[in-house]
């Protein structure tokens, strides 16, 4: 293998991320996790995510095709959507918080309900038990069914069979037998998150195997060693004092690994741009997330999406559907867009793909 280095690295990064198009089926199974979000600035983060993996991919594809997909919403390291592999790896799940008895009762009932259903909406939960209000996480009031039914989908004691109106919509299933090798299981999920954001550096490793808590809360104790077993285990390369790991069999310093031409604008927890570290050392400057930052303190705007060209990552744009057109403000790193003929064909190109997507005009 040849010296290893950060140009290296950048280009890889790209490159295996954005992959060749293809159906929606095998880039989930690629990607092996997909982060949803729900915020629709002008599109959902899964929905973004999936335009540059999937051909032809259309705006609520995902949502619209996800009861004939092999795939369940649930947990991984954030809230979004898991291959049916990776699904079964995580569960039987319990939860940080333990139920009292009284709980149980209450999910008992509610389980068997929902199997006499098929598929529950939960107004049909509350209105037949009459759960009653509680205190949800922002501190505000919710119906106590919701939160029970969300405890349970978390629990893998129903799964999501489809969501109308946003809202999820949801089946019985079967808890998991607990799997006899754990340390096997927990390496499985780590490989998962390094074959999705690699190459990673040293500390985003770290942080991403910790998140793991979230996934596998019930085997919580076992992620040191699971984060000690990778770091000996996975191959790796140190480049300028940060150690940087990557899957087994792949080679970063190959010429295989070419950032794709074209301009392509990345949502906020797109693989290529989720960790902000590992951000700020290929491309020099620091992104953030600025939806819940309050507006006088945006530097970039609420839904700023960074700008990808080639394997530069320029500046970013905030898109909006104004009177069914698309429009576009875009900043750029340097202060001013690149003077390249090649730059503003491409980003046009983006633009109109976008405007497609959403299913509106380009202007």
């Amino acid at each position: 293998m040849a010296t290893i280095t950060l140009p290296h690295l950048r280009r890889y990064a790209i490159a295996r991320s954005l992959f060749t198009p293809t159906t929606l089926p095998r880039a989930i199974e690629r990607l092996g996790f997909v982060q949803a979000d729900p915020i629709r600035a002008p599109a959902r983060a899964q929905d973004l995510t999936l335009r540059h993996r999937v051909k032809g991919y259309l705006a609520g594809d995902l949502e619209r095709r996800y009861p004939q997909l092999p795939v369940e919403e649930d947990f991984f390291v954030n809230y979004g959507f898991v291959t049916r592999e990776l699904h079964a790896r995580m569960h039987p799940r319990t939860a940080r918080i333990e139920w009292p008895a009284e709980r149980w009762a209450q999910a008992q009932a509610v389980w068997h309900h929902v199997q006499q259903l098929g598929v529950a909406h939960p107004r049909e939960i509350d209105a037949h038990f009459a759960h009653g209000h509680t205190t949800n996480w922002f501190g505000g009031r919710s119906k106590a069914s919701t939160q029970l039914l969300d405890g349970m989908h978390y629990r893998g004691l129903l799964r999501v069979a489809r969501r109308a109106n946003g809202i999820r919509l949801y089946t019985a299933h079967m808890p998991q037998v607990a799997p006899d090798d754990v340390p096997a299981v927990l390496d499985q999920l780590v490989d998962v998150l390094v074959n999705k954001y690699a190459p990673l550096p040293l500390p985003g490793l770290r942080q991403l195997v910790a998140m793991l808590k979230h996934a596998v809360p019930q085997w919580q104790g076992d992620l040191r060693a699971a984060l000690l077993r990778a770091t000996q285990r996975l191959p790796r390369a140190e480049v300028e004092g940060t150690t940087w790991f990557w899957p087994e069999g792949e080679d970063p310093g190959s010429r295989r690994w070419k950032a794709p031409e074209g301009v392509r604008l990345l949502a906020p927890f797109d693989p290529v741009v989720w960790d902000r570290d590992r951000f700020q050392r290929f491309w020099g400057w620091a992104y953030r997330f600025e939806a819940y930052t309050p507006p006088a303190q945006r530097v970039r705007g609420y839904y700023a999406m960074p700008l990808l060209w080639r394997d530069q990552v320029i500046g970013w744009g905030n898109l909006s559907v104004v009177g069914g057109t698309l429009r576009a403000e875009l900043g750029h790193v340097s202060g001013a867009a690149p003077q390249d003929l090649a730059f503003h064909s491409a980003l046009q190109a983006e633009l109109a793909s976008f405007a497609t997507f959403l299913g509106v005009a380009s202007r």
